[in-house]
């Protein structure tokens, strides 16, 4: 089969798509027919974890089809469309993913080929709203939109959220989510056309990352901030937030470490709560979510997977708004 791997150099310079033997599914797995993938930003930090020399199916996201069942496998069929769940062996909600939790696509083998082999257990019926393009690229980035706008920041709909660094994946379906709730929602980006481009997706302001922020909210404070770009925009997010407001954390893109004044941060009340992906039943509990509320995820460029490169550059780049998305099998009707 061909796939996208990555071995020896670090960055785009160690990838290729090479002939690599398909895949058997072992007991408890599933060898699927991968339709579609997505492109999410741990891709890109992947390509400089993974060092080994060892050929790496780089990908977390993807759709398909029911290929192969491996032994002990019940409740699926050959044949069935499903889509993946990239968060491995975090079955219940809890306050933090259990011992054992890993991400598909590092350290094992990922999504970006023609077949690809995964736990039974992550597998979900493909939400017939949602198009074979959207289905393979939402699940990752709107698990983890789910779990840090409700479980995490316990979003209502009397409240006002600002979610800075639109753009992304999980930035504009947590717009898409919050504004589903009836919540009011604030974004920024330093990108005028992406600003535009949030507010015909339903944000209600939109305001130059760049420039000062309270000025430009004229004042206005937020019961939530989901925080993923980092140190770049840390204070500015908090400062923007009420009186016991909350923060929620999980991208730190533009750097790892802030300052953080202490006694401002007692005296404002303020919660600072770190989130990531999130488990299987939050994942079942947010298909409920998007196919009530009919959500489809915001769909940027779609690529072969001979052009990855040229999609892995434009995420670089930071040139999309919404998903990137991977059309691997052409023989698929919709």
């Amino acid at each position: 089969m061909k796939a996208f791997v990555h071995a020896g150099e670090p960055g785009l310079k160690g990838t290729a798509v090479k002939d690599i033997p398909k895949p058997e599914p072992g007991a408890g797995e599933v060898r699927l027919k991968v339709v579609t993938a997505g492109l999410n930003h741990r891709d890109l930090f992947v390509l400089h974890r993974h060092t080994e020399d060892n050929p790496l199916v780089i990908g977390s996201d993807c759709a398909g089809i029911v290929d192969k069942l491996g032994e002990d496998v019940e409740g699926l069929e050959e044949g069935e469309a499903v889509v993946v769940n990239p968060g491995l062996h975090w079955e219940e909600e809890s306050p933090a993913p259990p011992e054992g939790f890993e991400i598909l696509g590092f350290p094992g083998d990922g999504t970006f080929a023609e077949y690809a082999v995964v736990p039974a257990s992550s597998l979900e019926p493909k939400p017939p709203h949602l198009s074979w393009e959207e289905a393979g690229v939402f699940s990752l980035a709107a698990l983890t939109a789910y779990r840090a706008l409700f479980t995490r920041g316990g979003l209502q709909s009397s409240h006002t959220v600002l979610l800075p660094g639109v753009g992304g994946g999980a930035v504009t379906l947590m717009l898409l989510f919050a504004k589903k709730t009836g919540a009011r929602v604030i974004v920024t980006s330093r990108s005028e056309a992406k600003r535009r481009m949030a507010l015909e997706a339903g944000a209600d302001a939109a305001i130059d990352s760049s420039g000062n922020w309270e000025e430009q909210l004229e004042g206005e404070k937020v019961d939530l901030v989901v925080e993923t770009v980092g140190a770049a925009t840390f204070q500015k997010s908090l400062d923007q937030l009420k009186k016991g407001g909350t923060m929620v954390m999980f991208g730190a893109s533009a750097g790892d470490e802030v300052k953080l004044n202490l006694r401002e941060f007692f005296y404002g009340q303020y919660n600072l709560l770190g989130s990531t992906m999130g488990s299987h039943e939050e994942y079942r509990d947010m298909l409920a979510f998007i196919s009530k509320h009919n959500i489809h995820p915001l769909m940027d460029k779609t690529f072969s997977l001979k052009d990855a490169n040229e999609a892995f550059q434009r995420m670089e780049e930071s040139g999309q708004f919404g998903k990137i998305a991977f059309r691997i099998s052409g023989e698929v009707e919709e």
